[in-house]
């Protein structure tokens, strides 16, 4: 080989070794930038994962916190209709006791104390029995009426004013103020 090749093939040699170094290089600033991107991008997906887990995760226990409390008001509502079923219970079963004419006459007094001028009484018919007396006394009428068993009308003259005091729509007006306070009792 010539003294010439030799140096063309030394320079040719040279100019691919600078060509091969440059791409080389090339390739090695695309690779970097392209591991920066990627690792810039895995990691914005990483923060968007995480975050949207979060909100899920919050979302999760804000529906179980409304389950929870939807089953406690639940509970607590089914606590207190079973208490007020047991007190209707317990005042149905009040005929059957010996206090009972007592408490008729008193449902019956203060039902008369509404009217001016009472002309009637009526209550169930097993509880006429129980008012003759007071009647009699007052000059008032006994009218039988099956659907006050638990109470007493006393009605005015003519019939145009009634007052009835009955102990089932008397649980009925006191339940609001009953159920708050055996609420506050139970549960705080």
């Amino acid at each position: 080989m010539s003294k010439l090749e030799a140096i063309l093939s030394q320079e040719v040699e040279a100019e691919i070794q600078a060509i091969l170094s440059e791409a080389r290089a090339k390739a090695e600033g695309l690779k970097a930038e392209a591991e920066a991107r990627a690792k810039a991008l895995l990691e914005g997906k990483r923060r968007a994962l995480e975050a949207a887990f979060q909100a899920a995760l919050r979302r999760s226990e804000s529906a179980g916190e409304l389950l929870l409390s939807t089953a406690r008001a639940q509970a607590k509502g089914e606590v207190l209709s079973e208490l007020k079923a047991k007190a209707l219970e317990a005042l149905k079963a009040l005929p059957h006791k010996p206090e009972w004419p007592e408490v008729v006459r008193k449902l019956a007094l203060e039902a008369l104390s509404a009217l001016a001028e009472p002309e009637a009484l009526a209550t169930h018919p097993e509880n006429l029995p129980h008012l003759e007396a007071l009647a009699q006394e007052r000059g008032l009428k006994l009218l039988p009426d099956p659907a006050l068993r638990l109470g007493v009308r006393a009605v005015g003259q003519g019939g145009k004013t009634q007052v009835e005091n009955a102990l089932e729509s008397r649980l009925e007006r006191a339940w609001d103020a009953l159920s708050s306070k055996v609420a506050q009792a139970l549960w705080g």
